[in-house]
């Protein structure tokens, strides 16, 4: 039978696992929500200056 807490003790995550994690928290990409607020932002400004 297997022992839970035995493997669980010998387990060690992956490196590939942590890079991977890394690099997906530390990307700072442009999503659709930012493009929309960018696209406002600019439709705002154009507008105050034809005021």
């Amino acid at each position: 039978m297997i022992n839970f807490d035995e493997e669980i003790k010998k387990f060690q995550p992956s490196l590939e696992v942590n890079d991977a994690e890394d690099a997906i928290y530390n990307n700072n990409t442009t999503d659709l929500a930012d493009i929309f607020v960018a696209m406002m932002e600019e439709a705002e400004a154009a507008g105050e200056r034809k005021s």
